[in-house]
């Protein structure tokens, strides 16, 4: 007995229906793309998980270890910070926590950006689907401050047991914890930038190099992370000055050991550090869209 019309209508969908049913899955990539994207830069760097778990466990250790047995001994007298005398690693600490960051975004931000143009390509497969360009974009930023979440996490968790041991009573543990968010931002506006630069580059010739040397290494060295920045000579000050390393070390120990409403250069640390990452991104977006339109 042949059925009956709207049984076969109910079995075999129209092509109306097939076209909006394939519309349909094609739309939802789009609104999960940086997501997605997020998740191919996460599960890729399986591949060098061990470094990362060991660089995140081993660097406070033995930062924190080498500056509370040796530097921190020999430095018997508290450092003058902005009028507050506070006890040297105490100063130290908050530095170091964006340092790291910083350094994870000189490698999250740089040589996966170029392998992913040039070397690998698989932006381009991305680009070749439903994800967009701004997409691919934030999904690489998204992927680089997680493992910033994870480093600056552990940093602050020695940080803490170490003050616990050294200097109970030191820290305001009501706003210590916020040096996690304010490291992730630290690392977003130095690598943000350093994101866009690579995405710019057609060929690795020792640019990032240069980076590490020239850009990094002054940062780290004349941003106030050993000492005061106000005791470095005036016509060194300025690299202190436009350092997001800078920025974010005054933000740490303004948060923990010191007073936010005391310190109206707070808020321009932070608008200092968002216009980075935030012009980063816009600039970034650009320069994806550009170059995945080739």
């Amino acid at each position: 007995m042949p059925e009956p019309a709207a049984a076969v209508t109910a079995q075999h969908p129209t092509l109306d229906e097939l076209r909006d049913e394939a519309m349909e899955w094609g739309r939802k990539p789009r609104r999960l793309g940086t997501w997605y994207v997020t998740e191919h830069m996460v599960r890729a760097m399986r591949a060098y998980g061990w470094t990362i778990i060991v660089g995140a466990l081993g660097q406070p250790i033995l930062y924190l270890l080498g500056l509370a047995v040796g530097l921190a001994a020999l430095i018997q007298a508290p450092v003058d910070d902005r009028g507050m005398e506070v006890p040297y690693l105490l100063f130290v600490a908050p530095a170091l926590l964006m340092t790291a960051a910083i350094s994870v975004a000189s490698e999250e931000f740089t040589y996966p950006v170029m392998a992913g143009f040039k070397w690998r390509r698989y932006f381009f497969g991305f680009n070749a689907s439903a994800l967009s360009s701004p997409q691919i974009a934030a999904g690489v930023v998204v992927g680089a401050a997680a493992r910033m979440l994870l480093t600056v996490g552990l940093y602050y968790l020695f940080i803490w047991i170490f003050f616990a041991w050294l200097h109970p009573g030191e820290t305001s543990p009501g706003t210590a914890w916020l040096m996690i968010p304010i490291g992730v931002l630290a690392g977003l506006s130095f690598g943000i930038p350093l994101m866009a630069y690579a995405a710019s580059l057609e060929d690795d010739k020792g640019q990032f190099a240069l980076v590490q040397r020239f850009v990094f290494m002054p940062m780290f060295l004349f941003s106030g992370t050993f000492y005061p920045l106000i005791n470095l000579p005036l016509w060194l000050q300025w690299i202190g000055w436009i350092s997001p390393l800078w920025h974010a070390s005054e933000l740490g120990r303004i948060v923990t050991y010191g007073s936010w409403a005391d310190e109206p250069l707070a808020w321009v640390h932070l608008a200092y550090l968002l216009v980075l990452a935030i012009g980063g991104f816009v600039v970034a977006r650009r320069v994806f869209t550009r170059r995945l339109a080739k």
